[in-house]
């Protein structure tokens, strides 16, 4: 919460502590997910549990001192975050305070009980109308827009579930978030507007219509879009153990995906690995307009040395502010690193709290807890008549790369892309180290209109053709192992080799390289049909009785594997030219073995 703006009345007395844990007796007119403030430095915590008039309260501060017969003083508001101008560029914590106006305020490491509001009060922001007096609005309606950033628009909405006309619009001008800036006649009364309001981060957002999510969302990453797309408003999941690359392909999409808004949530992560995260993101330039990244990223750090009641809070905290720009009309790519640590922050408070544990001591409400989560990803019609989405990408950190564990496979039934990353790959330095006999996409059939749209109706049968070649390589090498491929028959033998060009020309990525890093969805499907042109050219010269060592040893096969750092983007005439090379030579061979 961290808010100056309500006055918090004792309710009642800690009886009982236990890590994150407190009970305290009191008022029995509190109630459910209500914020309360801990002890004399008002620690922030939140009542998750009540039984007559004792209430159990996760504390989202560290509780070292706590003792039986300290006070505890209610908010009478929920969990809620600050929403208006300000959010971009933004890092907050678990809980929505700004981590470096906490480092101001009390140094490196976050004091307890630090108060500030997570919006800066004092900034004055251009503030256009586009309503007018007179004018019936009802929650979502746009009253107006501020230029948030160089590459954001932020849309000033009626706070949800309000209704009613407007008798007063503030003229174009300067105003900080919390001056009015219209006034709404409703049944109840008149209220005065402002740029910002609250919304409680447990309670999804409202919107008009839910719609199918038909539109891919853009990667620049070869295996997701060709082979294993997302749709704008589906939920994937990146599975893999420690060093597999979560982490680095989470932050290829964030930087190269199609989104407007990125949310990135470190959730429990090293703080090692967060602080390169935040040094490296403000750094980041965005591809598409040559700013700074962060000019539309919101970064939420909760690393694991931080109390782990926020960690539970801070993906919330970040599904809430997407769905806020998502309700603004905008394209939404959230982040969560990783939800591993989130269920892991679960597993310890439900101990804490004596609950009977499920399997691996995870909590029993796991797979609810999950699956209301990535309900909240979506493609919606707004109140505002726009198009906004939440695409949720959850990184997920089973122990040991164990995929049979609680966390992945709840995550598997509620998420319709599965990235399952392989640390044998990765070993072997084949990043992204996304495992293609593992990995599914569900929204392969829902994206084939939006290709035929950019004008590659035949991407579907291009993926399936790639995807039956590496399959039956998958097979043939259990040959290899116990004879060699010696043994193989030449068409077996071609199978292995297109494989090898499909896994070391295509799927192959170097996120350091500039040209490979990113590639548009024409040269995506440039690069498969050469690939896919000399298997077939191929297959035929090889059932003339060519041998496959000739094949080998042809000049353009190197030019294959090396055109996705050779070929940039908008140059597909040079990937014209390999394929005609192809021909070229195979047309050679073909005479030689007539």
């Amino acid at each position: 919460m961290n808010d100056t703006d309500y006055n918090a009345k004792r309710i009642g007395e800690v009886i009982w502590v236990n890590g994150p844990v407190v009970r305290a007796r009191g008022s029995q007119k509190v109630g459910m997910l209500e914020v309360v403030e801990v002890g004399p430095e008002h620690l922030v915590g939140e009542i998750i549990g009540l039984e007559q008039d004792i209430m159990t309260i996760q504390v989202y501060e560290e509780t070292t001192g706590l003792h039986p017969g300290t006070a505890v003083y209610g908010t009478g508001m929920p969990l809620s975050l600050e929403l208006g101008p300000g959010l971009l560029r933004s890092i907050f914590d678990g809980i929505q305070r700004p981590l470096p106006v906490l480092e101001m305020r009390s140094g490196v490491f976050i004091g307890r009980g630090v108060k500030t509001t997570p919006l800066y009060r004092k900034q004055k922001w251009q503030f256009t109308p586009r309503v007018a007096v007179g004018d019936k609005v009802r929650g979502g309606s746009i009253l107006g827009t501020v230029p948030e950033t160089p590459l954001i628009e932020h849309r000033v909405m009626v706070p949800p579930r309000l209704t009613g006309t407007l008798t007063w619009v503030a003229p174009e001008g300067e105003y900080t978030i919390v001056d009015p800036i219209a006034r709404l006649q409703m049944a109840q009364g008149e209220r005065e507007l402002t740029m910002m309001h609250r919304w409680p981060v447990r309670r999804p957002r409202p919107y008009q219509l839910r719609l199918p999510p038909s539109e891919l969302l853009l990667t620049g990453q070869r295996v997701l879009d060709t082979f294993f797309p997302l749709a704008k408003g589906g939920a994937a999941a990146i599975p893999g153990g420690f060093g597999a690359g979560k982490t680095v392909t989470q932050h290829q999409i964030a930087k190269w995906s199609d989104a407007d808004v990125v949310i990135y949530v470190g959730c429990g992560e090293r703080g090692n690995e967060m602080t390169e995260v935040l040094q490296e993101f403000p750094e980041l330039t965005d591809p598409r307009s040559g700013h700074p990244l962060m000019e539309r990223t919101i970064l939420i750090a909760n690393t694991s040395n931080m109390p782990v009641a926020a960690r539970e809070a801070s993906i919330y905290t970040g599904v809430t502010l997407a769905e806020y720009y998502r309700d603004m009309g905008y394209d939404v790519a959230m982040m969560a690193d990783s939800t591993s640590r989130w269920a892991e922050a679960l597993r310890e408070i439900s101990g804490r709290l004596e609950e009977m544990p499920a399997e691996e001591g995870y909590p029993a409400y796991l797979a609810a807890r999950l699956a209301g989560f990535y309900e909240r990803a979506g493609r919606v019609e707004t109140f505002n008549d726009a198009t906004g989405s939440v695409s949720i990408i959850g990184a997920v950190s089973p122990p040991g790369g164990d995929f049979s564990e609680p966390v992945t496979q709840h995550t598997r039934r509620f998420t319709r892309c599965f990235w399952a990353l392989d640390k044998t790959l990765a070993s072997a330095r084949h990043f992204p180290s996304i495992n293609w006999l593992e990995s599914y996409s569900e929204y392969v059939d829902e994206v084939v209109d939006w290709w035929k749209a950019q004008g590659y109706g035949d991407w579907y049968n291009l993926r399936a053709k790639a995807l039956e070649l590496l399959q039956h390589e998958s097979h043939l090498q259990q040959i290899v192992q116990l004879v060699g491929p010696d043994a193989l028959p030449d068409d077996q033998r071609l199978i292995l080799m297109t494989a090898w060009l499909l896994r070391e020309g295509f799927l192959q990525q170097n996120a350091m390289d500039e040209i490979d890093s990113y590639a548009d969805v024409e040269k995506q499907i440039a690069m498969l049909r050469a690939i896919l042109h000399f298997h077939d050219r191929a297959l035929k010269v090889v059932g003339k009785g060519c041998p496959i060592v000739v094949l080998h040893d042809l000049p353009v096969v190197n030019r294959l594997v090396r055109m996705k750092a050779t070929v940039a983007n908008g140059e597909v005439e040079k990937i014209l030219a390999i394929s005609q090379a192809v021909d070229e030579q195979m047309d050679k061979v073909e005479t030689d073995y007539l």
